[in-house]
């Protein structure tokens, strides 16, 4: 399962993208500030390609999507909340947006973990391109 998050509205408070499963449209999301330098817990990850597992996040509790080797970056997590305050570095999912911020969050999320715990068990590669 290929998905795809496309960075399309940038401000000094968060990033604004649209996340594709397989090339199509799943749903919106919400990323801290791209950045020139890393500033910890407020910068979103480089683009590029990324690897995603599913894994056991002690922060939650639970199995979560985890980008794999993310360099400078450890724990990048996909899962819900609705402000840059919420990211400390993630990405977060959603049905709706307005400035800086993401609406429907958690059932957003659920949906978008449900197909790729189901992807997972099936077996297939989970991966995530960002630009």
């Amino acid at each position: 399962m290929k998905l795809s998050l496309v960075r399309k509205i940038f401000t000094a408070e968060s990033t604004i993208g649209e996340l594709a499963v397989d090339g199509t449209f799943e749903c919106v999301t919400l990323e801290d500030p791209v950045r020139d330098r890393k500033v910890p817990d407020v910068t979103a990850i480089p683009g590029g390609a990324y690897d995603l597992v599913i894994t056991q996040s002690p922060k939650f509790g639970r199995l979560m999507p985890r980008l794999e080797n993310v360099k400078g970056f450890e724990g990048i997590l996909i899962h819900w909340g609705n402000t840059a305050v919420d990211t400390r570095g993630c990405i977060l999912v959603g049905r709706t947006s307005s400035k800086n911020f993401i609406g429907s969050s958690k059932v957003t999320f659920n949906a978008l973990f449900a197909n790729l715990q189901e992807a997972s068990g099936r077996g297939e590669r989970l991966s995530i391109a960002i630009t």
